[in-house]
């Protein structure tokens, strides 16, 4: 299942448009986080590609959004940090008019063999939804609430539950194949929806994503599910397991800024508040 892609190409090849689907809820005109985390490790994976350092594979993605991305054309720059026989560090930077607006951190390792020795895990992990259920909405996502179990759509999420989401394949690029890593940077933006997300909505803008690899999802749908937040003094801070039909393959942590003012519904993304409050800056 393959929805719209957030961005389509320029005549050079190189400028990215963004396709409507691209829209944030927070505020008009501007990116939502799927898309700018998505570009950034498209262009990432792009650079390793070119090194031909298929021996590494993406474990770390942090994504720091710190002005507000907006729905013109954008380049990606790309600087590798350091190229060793074990890793592989990569910058990328979200450019709009000549500046940058948000910027990743890519860590690539090289795999091999898990030691022998017993460590402890949790041991339990996150259910997936049912095979035939499919959602409802253009995001492409199925909604877990406690109460409510999964659902193909968010209707029945809008309370203080514990939450969950399971996605299907967005592109990045149209006419351009998602890669499992693309998704799963693009999907760890949606780590701010199911920490944060509660009875009066969606309350706290993300200011950063991280994303934690230990493998790659096994095919393009896998699910988040919250396990751990914390709050103080407008800060909250979210915590995600990542998770397939074959188990938890990675973690994420998000960074949540109150934004009372701008509150979102997840369920349409469309304002709750009609009061105006600043973007982060």
């Amino acid at each position: 299942m393959t929805g719209p892609a957030f961005f389509r190409l320029g005549q050079d090849g190189e400028v990215l448009l963004p396709e409507p689907i691209s829209g944030s809820g927070w505020d008009g005109g501007q990116l939502r986080g799927m898309a700018v985390s998505g570009a950034l490790a498209r262009a990432t994976e792009q650079v390793v590609s070119s090194l031909r350092m298929e021996n590494l594979r993406p474990a770390r993605f942090t994504l720091d959004l710190y002005k507000p991305a907006l729905q013109v054309p954008t380049i990606i720059s790309t600087n590798v940090v350091r190229q060793g026989r074990r890793l592989c560090l990569v910058d990328a930077a979200f450019v709009q008019g000549g500046k940058p607006v948000a910027r990743s951190v890519t860590l690539y390792l090289k795999a091999g063999e898990t030691p022998s020795g017993a460590v402890w895990s949790p041991g339990r992990h996150p259910v997936p939804p049912p095979h035939h259920l499919r959602p409802e909405a253009e995001d492409l996502r199925l909604y877990y609430g406690e109460e409510a179990g999964w659902s193909p759509t968010p209707s029945a999420q809008h309370s203080a539950d514990r939450k969950q989401s399971w996605h299907f394949a967005m592109p990045i690029v149209e006419g351009e194949p998602l890669t499992p890593f693309q998704m799963a940077a693009s999907i760890a933006d949606v780590s701010n929806v199911v920490s944060n997300w509660g009875s009066g909505g969606l309350q706290f803008i993300n200011a950063d994503v991280t994303l934690a690899l230990a493998r790659l999802p096994t095919e393009l749908e896998f699910g988040l599910s919250a396990v751990d937040r914390v709050e103080a003094d407008g800060l909250s801070v979210g915590t995600a397991v990542m998770f397939d039909r074959a188990g938890v393959f990675g973690t994420t942590t998000v960074l949540g800024l109150a934004n009372a003012l701008r509150s979102v519904d997840p369920r349409t993304r469309a304002r709750l508040v009609g009061h105006e409050a600043a973007p982060i800056a």
